[in-house]
């Protein structure tokens, strides 16, 4: 809702003066006893709050959910379990889930795409991190190009789309093994890359942390590197840059 709606409901005594001070911005959270929920953060950081759910009782997320809800406010959820989806499912039914991304979200309000974030994988192993990249830059208005399976074993793969790659705002990287595509990619285009090393290997990979040294000590410039398996930090990261980048061209 915008600020016209919510001060009409006040008016009608529809909506309670607490409720509309937090929707406002006017309270830092409200308390709601397993969690104090930062409504107010979309209007600091331009993007709203996200649940990590992974470990969370299913009550506590549904009760997270719920306040969500009330307020019509969209709210996006990482590292979900199905069982953690069909529990909250079974009382807010326009909650969504992606098995892949393991993505939980209830968006009311999608928020208008604009620009272009493409996400790249080294191979078909990688796509559930990037999956979490890519929805997460979507849920933050970013449209995204899905480029996957362009390792370098057969980097002919990658050339052949290269020039589509190219057009985005930001490129994120996704790869495990031995980490190379980051850097690759990073070294053919003038975009800021942002790449993710992934758990997928053999033993040496060491769960991720091959390719996490790999990328750290890449030498192409302009190469940022976030954690093991962390899709949600680089396509938060991505929209971010996205956003900027689209302001700076319609300014």
């Amino acid at each position: 809702m915008d600020i016209k709606e919510i001060l009409q409901q006040v008016k009608s005594g529809e909506l309670p003066v607490e409720e509309a001070e937090i929707m406002l911005g006017g309270q830092e959270y409200e308390d709601i006893g397993v969690a104090k929920i930062d409504f107010s953060r979309s209007k600091r950081r331009g993007f709203g709050e996200v649940v990590f759910c992974q470990q969370k009782a299913k009550e506590h997320l549904l009760s997270i959910y719920s306040a969500y809800r009330e307020r019509g406010i969209n709210v996006l959820g990482t590292r979900a379990s199905e069982d953690q989806y069909n529990y909250v499912h079974s009382s807010i039914p326009e909650v969504l889930y992606d098995p892949v991304s393991r993505i939980l979200k209830y968006e009311p309000s999608p928020v208008p795409r604009c620009g272009l974030v493409a996400v790249c994988t080294g191979g078909t192993a990688d796509i559930p991190v990037a999956e979490e990249a890519a929805q997460t830059a979507e849920f933050h208005g970013a449209n995204v190009l899905r480029m996957y399976d362009v390792g370098v074993a057969g980097i002919h793969r990658l050339l052949y789309n290269i020039e589509d790659i190219r057009k985005a705002n930001c490129i994120i990287a996704v790869a495990g093994m031995e980490g190379a595509l980051g850097g690759v990619i990073t070294g053919l285009v003038d975009k800021p890359v942002i790449a993710v090393p992934t758990s997928v290997g053999y033993g040496t990979g060491l769960g991720g942390i091959a390719p996490l040294l790999s990328m750290l000590n890449s030498c192409s410039e302009g190469m940022t590197v976030v954690n093991i398996d962390n899709g949600f930090g680089a396509g938060y990261s991505a929209a971010q840059i996205n956003r900027l980048i689209q302001k700076s061209k319609e300014s």
